[in-house]
């Protein structure tokens, strides 16, 4: 197998494993097992647990004793081990610590995957810059096929969508010892604690204008959380009217929210052109806006032709929402801060996003949820509309506090005050 073929399997079963059951299991929660939103958000807020335990932590141990590799094998195997568990479970608490046992052995994949890829393909004389992303765009290939495989097959509500991922999964981890060892760094140079840990970036947060950025990743981090959590819970909602029970969106709803991932790979290609044309920081507000319009798109929306029309724009505008934040914010971090510290500021910007935001979004999320149930029926147009507009005061608050002045020139660098 060739080296772009492999690479391609390997990022399709990383993110097919994750899509069979990441968007819907929240719905199965609710709906089968009767959770409360509450627990729910406990459950989805172990990913941003784990993205500030294992993900860096392991990240080091890949850098300096133990090839990808291996590491990488392992949490699948065990990754595969705990969603077989996970399937069987019926309890919040239950399943919050098995839930968690496997964010903490899976989102250390999602770096060390990339890491792999980019050995992979420098070693072989490639250019990440134009080879890598043809390759990453198979992962997303992979979540959209893994929706529609689990909604088609009528699993949407059922425990059989964990049992898909831990196959996949095991698949993965044995498909990764067919590739080469990927070499630690060798260096003789001694490094204090706080250099290991990649701790020198937060040193960032004494500026004021990384620390208003980093406060911003974190609280909009926290949207993508809520979209994951109960996106897939309220289309299923509409069973409850006679109407709808038997329309495309509630027996398919996997399926209409693939549309999302598609968006954002057509958002990623548009990336290049917004961010020279209008900077990071309008770039940025669009990725606020559209999460206030993801929001309120679903709140008016419904199973109806014209209430169908507003969810697959919602579903479109996601790719704006997702895209122009996570790749706008990266570049600025990579503008911003010294050489020397690119790295860890990375790490600090996902973990403030993934980490924090995550468990944020997450136990605020589910609170709201339940506050806004009546006899045990959540006011979804409510909801939505509570979450789009704190989407819209995060864009007028970050509209008006972090100073940016940008200049389209190509030759000319973006100025911040």
């Amino acid at each position: 197998m060739n080296i772009k073929l492999q690479l391609k399997v390997m990022s399709f079963l990383q993110f097919f494993l994750w899509g069979s059951w990441l968007n819907t299991f929240g719905s199965y929660l609710f709906i089968t097992l009767g959770f409360k939103s509450e627990d729910i958000g406990a459950v989805y807020s172990t990913l941003g647990i784990a993205a500030l335990i294992t993900s860096p932590l392991l990240g080091i141990v890949a850098d300096k004793w133990i090839s990808a590799k291996w590491i990488y094998a392992a949490c699948h195997f065990f990754g595969a081990v705990t969603l077989f568990i996970a399937a069987s479970v019926d309890t919040p608490s239950s399943m919050f610590i098995v839930i968690l046992l496997n964010s903490l052995v899976y989102m250390p994949t999602l770096g060390l995957s990339n890491t792999i890829s980019y050995y992979r393909i420098q070693n072989a004389g490639m250019d990440i810059v134009a080879d890598f992303p043809p390759i990453r765009i198979w992962g997303t290939i992979g979540f959209i096929v893994a929706m529609w495989a689990v909604s088609l097959a009528g699993f949407e509500l059922s425990h059989i969508q964990l049992y898909i991922g831990a196959v996949a999964s095991l698949a993965l981890s044995l498909f990764t010892l067919t590739l080469p060892l990927v070499p630690v760094a060798k260096s003789n140079k001694a490094y204090g604690l706080v250099d290991m840990l990649g701790l020198r970036a937060f040193a960032l947060f004494k500026n004021k204008r990384m620390a208003i950025f980093f406060i911003f990743s974190m609280l909009l981090g926290a949207e993508l959380q809520i979209t994951g959590m109960f996106g897939n819970t309220y289309l299923h909602s509409f069973e409850k009217i006679p109407e709808f029970a038997s329309s495309f969106v509630v027996t398919h709803a996997s399926i209409l929210l693939s549309i999302s991932q598609i968006s954002e790979v057509c958002f990623i290609l548009a990336i290049p052109f917004f961010l020279k044309r209008f900077g990071i920081k309008h770039v940025m507000l669009m990725s606020m806006i559209a999460w206030m319009l993801r929001f309120g798109l679903f709140a008016y929306g419904d199973p109806s032709v014209g209430g169908t029309i507003l969810l697959i724009l919602s579903m479109v505008v996601y790719g704006c929402a997702f895209d122009f934040f996570n790749i706008s914010g990266s570049v600025f971090v990579e503008k911003e801060v010294d050489a020397s510290i690119r790295n860890s500021a990375q790490g600090v910007f996902l973990m403030m996003a993934n980490g924090f935001g995550c468990i944020i979004g997450g136990f605020v999320s589910g609170k709201v949820v339940d506050h806004l149930t009546v006899a045990g029926s959540p006011e979804w147009s409510t909801i939505w509309l509570v979450f789009a507009g704190y989407s819209l005061v995060l864009a007028v608050v970050f509209m008006m506090i972090f100073k940016y002045k940008h200049n389209n020139s190509s030759t000319a660098t973006d100025s911040y005050a």
